[in-house]
C-alpha cells in the first residue's frame, strides 16, 4: 500500500504540490493526470524518494517512508521500478547490460543468474534477439520495452512511470499501455502511472487521480469520469477526442 498524507511541495517561492492526500489501489493501476505543470511529475518523484518533500508523509504499508534515513530507504527501493519518460536507458551500454543494472546494484547474483533473469524479463516485454543492440539501435518503442524490463528486474512490488507512452506512434502507444496492464495483473504490482494521454486512462486505468494547479481537484475510476460534473475535469478529459466519443456513446445508450 502507497499512502500519501498533506504533501506541501516548493521551489524556492512558487508552491508546486498543495495538500496532496491520496491512497493508491493496490495490485492496480493508479493514474496520475492533469495538464503540464498541474505537478504529477513532482508528486512522483516525492514518492518514490528523488525529491524530499516540505511537509507531510508518504507511506509504503505502515512505514513513513520519507522520515527515514537513506540506508532504510534504500531497503524500500529495492522494491520499486521505475520508467523514466523517454525510457532513459544507458546509451553506451548494451540492452543485455542495461536490463542487468539493478541486479548488479541490488543482488549478489552470479554472472549466469543474472543473464538467466534478463532474458526473462526481455522475453515479458516481448524482445529477442535484442542483447547485444545499443539503445540507438532499436526503435522508440522496443526502447521503453527494454526500460520495463529493466524496471521488472528486481520482481518489483511498485512500479512507476513517468509519461510511458510520450513520444510513440499510436500503435505502439496501445502496446504499451496493454503491456503495463498486463504486467500489473500478472506480477501484482502496485503501479503508478503519470500521464495526460486520455486514451491509456480509458485503456487501462483502475483508479485516476486529477491534479489541478498542484492540488488534488478529483479521484474515481475511469467509468466515474464519464460521468463526473467537475468542469476543470471536464476540460482536460474531454479535449481528447476517443474519451469525448465514449462519453457521446455512453449517454446515448449505445455502451
Amino acid at each position: 500500500m502507497i499512502e500519501v498524507q498533506h504533501l506541501y511541495k516548493s521551489f524556492r517561492h512558487t508552491q508546486v504540490l498543495h495538500d496532496i492526500s491520496v491512497r493508491f489501489h493496490e495490485k492496480k493501476t493508479n493514474m496520475i493526470i492533469g495538464q503540464s505543470g498541474s505537478g504529477k511529475t513532482v508528486l512522483l518523484k516525492c514518492i518514490n524518494g528523488l525529491l524530499d518533500v516540505d511537509q507531510g508523509r508518504i507511506l509504503y504499508d505502515d512505514t513513513v517512508f520519507n522520515e527515514l534515513s537513506f540506508k532504510k530507504k534504500k531497503e524500500i527501493r529495492k522494491n520499486i521500478g521505475m520508467v523514466f519518460q523517454g525510457g532513459a536507458l544507458f546509451d553506451s551500454e548494451t540492452v543485455e547490460q542495461n536490463v542487468k543494472f539493478p541486479l548488479d546494484m541490488f543482488t549478489t547474483m552470479g554472472e549466469a543468474e543474472k543473464l538467466n533473469r534478463v532474458n526473462e524479463c526481455l522475453d515479458r516485454v516481448n524482445i529477442e534477439n535484442a542483447n547485444k543492440l545499443y539503445p540507438a539501435e532499436i526503435s522508440g518503442g522496443m526502447q521503453k520495452r527494454v526500460a520495463i524490463a529493466r524496471a521488472i528486474a528486481l520482481n518489483p512490488k511498485y512500479l512507476f512511470f513517468d509519461e510511458p507512452i510520450s513520444g510513440l506512434d499510436p500503435k505502439t502507444a496501445i502496446r504499451i499501455d496493454r503491456l503495463i496492464g498486463e504486467l500489473t495483473r500478472d506480477i501484482e504490482t502496485t503501479t503508478i502511472i503519470n500521464t495526460h494521454d486520455m486514451n491509456s486512462v480509458m485503456e487501462i486505468g483502475d483508479k485516476v487521480i486529477f491534479l489541478y494547479n498542484g492540488q488534488k481537484w478529483w479521484e474515481g475510476s475511469r467509468e466515474d469520469i464519464l460521468h463526473s460534473d467537475n468542469p476543470e475535469l471536464n476540460d482536460f478529459v474531454f479535449a481528447t477526442n476517443l474519451a469525448k466519443t465514449v462519453r457521446d456513446l455512453r449517454k446515448s445508450g449505445h455502451t
